[in-house]
């Protein structure tokens, strides 16, 4: 089998202030777009960002110590490119909703991550990984 991506279509409700957020701050390339929507390669993954009203938010995920928003986007990236992407936003005074750390230390499953918002109020995950086999590990 080939391999899979996904494809996630939500709301904004800017698509300049998308495409400067998506395309110049986090580094995606613009796909296709008309007047109501810009398609993105979101590291690698197809996002259809749709002129409206973005869906509701609340910090219910618990995980580990944190309160994180629901529902939110999420992207997995090497540990080496998650510290180029965590550097550049926090060089641009990006506000974090969790600023970039690691949890779970020394456990299976360690990772990094990171919660923001986009401008739009949708809340975004990045995660990194040393060790891409840890992903799913219990």
């Amino acid at each position: 089998m080939s391999k899979s991506r996904f494809h996630l279509a939500y709301h904004v409700t800017d698509l300049d202030e998308a495409r400067a957020f998506y395309g110049d701050l986090l580094g995606c390339k613009e796909g296709r777009s008309t007047n109501t929507w810009v398609d993105f390669d979101f590291f690698g993954h197809q996002i259809s960002l749709h002129l409206g009203t973005p869906f509701p938010v609340a910090n219910t995920g618990k995980v580990g110590e944190h309160m994180v928003p629901m529902p939110h986007l999420g992207v997995i990236l090497p540990k080496t490119d998650w510290d180029n992407l965590a550097q550049k936003l926090q060089s641009a005074s990006l506000e974090f909703v969790i600023e970039p750390t690691t949890r779970f230390a020394g456990e299976p499953g360690e990772q990094s991550t990171m919660f923001f918002f986009d401008p739009s109020g949708n809340p975004i995950e990045v995660k990194g990984f040393a060790d891409f086999d840890g992903i799913f590990a219990s």
